[in-house]
């Protein structure tokens, strides 16, 4: 008994010493050095990017951009073809250039930056804040809030890959540290304020130029910007300052794309928003996905209990979590104790902030925080556009516990709403990943005499066929039929006109998931799944088809070999198109 008492003693004496190690300005140092080393290492890890954003336009639309493929072809990835390529610019030239091994050590090492920047905020809003109630944690209490953060779902799922959302967090978090780092130069005024606030505009809106989802974020930091405790010409003043910032930013990421989708198109954000610029090419639609919104008041108030326990309202893959609820639990506390207190004329609890004063910045995190995800709920509802809010949300949950229970209780049960939290949220999915290869993209190209008087379609949106573009003639012209883009009569009548204007041979392109490559003529017959799938896609391909008077001979198709990385064959079909009597 002695010697397993020893051992437990021992063990405990070596957690304490490791625990009080982890408190040390080196340590957080380092981790700020090689936390992003390490992201990019996992991304390498997880493989060549598959996912079927990739496959439907984030590598395409780089190569159209550069490749004057805006307007010559139509939609190939569906209605996102026309979102803005400059975020893509940076995976395409590196798996242009590299093998996929570079390119996802160089994406996963920018998304580990978010890691960075979240120590800078949590130190700014607590230990620069508030040194006398976290003098025990100076440097661990910001190091774990970070790794918490940087423990999301969305973000691990992410890591590494093309969707976007973790490359424009480093905008959004970016602006946020920035204000609090000048928050005394902030708040007293005069041109230093008003070029600090710029500034964050500007690095804001660049990640809304970039991906307009972040839209809401550059709002909900301009309102915030409103609760700053200086008189209220200069709460107008700077958050106007801001505005112009973002306006700014948004210019310079995104309005050589609007300008050239006016151009093209007669609608900047083409074609979304279409009920407001009619646009003759698309129907005339507001935005393009509305499914992820709550369907009720109700359900809008429910909103993280509903998608804590039902994932697929919110993301297409199975999560698991429960920081939502506990940050919205928090939150209700909060604003329920304001209310008593206004309503008795009582102190609140005699916690480290309300003895201290308000840590820099904690009020207009708090307020930047429930402002976002309440246009998030109304606009979006889908959950991978919230990975700036998920990185915060650790440090959100431990700011609102400090302010709603004294010191002891909420430094225990943050602690432990954290951990369970970061804990439960570990990904087993992701979006897709190949193995890694020495190329990011292998297609097998038939030769093609004339390409210039050629055309090929795709009949199906899932699988995306716009991945396989870039392999093929730059003049040979690609249109998306029956997709996911909102369809108009002129649409028919641009598809008619670009048939018109070639004597071909025309094409359809179909996926061709367990074929034998060659052509199907001859071939040894599939098994009877495939050969029932395949059935089905042909029938579904000659319906799009006829509606556009066309048909596609299935005795002339050929499979041909494509692959992710060094993945299995993810093989394509193409078969000659002829025109209906």
């Amino acid at each position: 008994m002695n010697v397993v008492t020893r051992a437990i003693s021992r063990v405990d004496a070596g957690v304490l010493r490791l625990w009080d190690g982890l408190d040390r300005v080196k340590l957080l140092r380092l981790s700020m050095w090689f936390g992003p080393l390490l992201a990019g290492l996992v991304s390498v890890l997880l493989g060549q990017d598959a996912n079927w954003d990739l496959r439907n336009y984030h590598w395409y639309n780089p190569y159209a951009f550069l490749n004057d493929k805006i307007g010559f072809d139509l939609n190939p990835g569906q209605f996102q073809s026309y979102f803005n390529p400059t975020i893509d610019l940076l995976y395409y030239g590196l798996a242009s250039h590299f093998p996929t091994r570079v390119t996802g050590f160089v994406m996963g090492y920018l998304h580990g930056l978010n890691f960075v920047l979240l120590i800078v905020i949590v130190r700014q809003v607590l230990v620069a804040g508030e040194p006398a109630a976290f003098a025990t944690a100076r440097y661990r209490l910001p190091l774990l809030l970070g790794v918490a953060g940087c423990m999301g779902f969305s973000f691990l799922t992410q890591l590494g890959n093309t969707m976007g959302d973790n490359l424009t967090s480093l905008t959004v978090l970016g602006a946020i540290a920035l204000l609090l780092r000048q928050w005394p130069q902030l708040l007293a005024g005069g041109v230093r304020a008003a070029l600090i606030a710029a500034l964050a505009g500007l690095i804001i809106g660049a990640g809304t130029g970039l991906k307009l989802t972040n839209a809401n974020y550059a709002l909900a930091l301009c309102l915030a910007l409103l609760t700053l405790r200086v008189s209220l010409w200069r709460r107008f003043s700077t958050a106007f300052v801001f505005g112009l910032g973002t306006l700014a930013g948004i210019g310079a990421t995104a309005g050589h794309w609007y300008w050239l989708m006016w151009k093209q198109f007669g609608n900047p954000l083409f074609p979304q928003f279409n009920n407001i610029f009619k646009a003759p090419l698309a129907s005339p639609i507001a935005v393009a996905d509305m499914g992820w919104v709550p369907k009720s008041a109700l359900e809008a108030l429910l909103w993280p209990f509903i998608f804590t326990f039902n994932s697929k309202r919110v993301i297409e893959l199975p999560m698991t979590q429960i920081i939502w609820p506990l940050v919205y639990i928090a939150f209700l506390a909060l604003i329920a104790q304001h209310l008593r207190r206004l309503w008795l004329a009582a102190p609140g609890p005699a916690t480290s902030i309300v003895a201290h004063g308000e840590a820099p910045g904690a009020r207009l995190l708090l307020v930047f925080f429930a402002l976002s995800y309440l246009i998030w709920l109304k606009l979006f509802g889908i959950y991978r556009y919230m990975v700036p809010l998920e990185l915060l949300a650790p440090l959100v949950l431990w700011l609102l516990l400090h302010r709603v229970c004294t010191l002891p209780v909420a430094r225990a049960i943050g602690a432990w709403c954290i951990v369970l939290s970061a804990i439960a949220g570990l990904p087993r999915v992701d979006w897709g990943h190949h193995y890694n290869g020495e190329k990011s993209f292998t297609v097998q190209v038939p030769a093609f005499a004339e390409p210039e008087q050629s055309m090929v379609f795709t009949v199906h949106g899932d699988p995306p066929m716009s991945w396989l573009v870039p392999n093929f003639p730059n003049r040979l012209a690609f249109a998306a039929l029956g997709s996911g883009f909102p369809e108009s009569p002129a649409f028919a009548e641009r598809v008619a006109q670009m048939v018109a204007a070639r004597r071909g041979p025309l094409f359809v392109m179909l996926t061709a998931g367990g074929l034998p490559l060659g052509p199907r003529s001859g071939a040894a017959a599939p098994d009877a799944d495939t050969e029932q799938r395949q059935r089905r896609l042909y029938d579904a391909g000659h319906k799009i088809l006829q509606r556009y008077r066309l048909t596609f001979n299935e005795a002339s198709c050929v499979v041909y070999d494509a692959r992710f990385g060094g993945g299995a064959s993810d093989a394509y079909q193409l078969c000659e198109v002829g025109h209906l009597p």
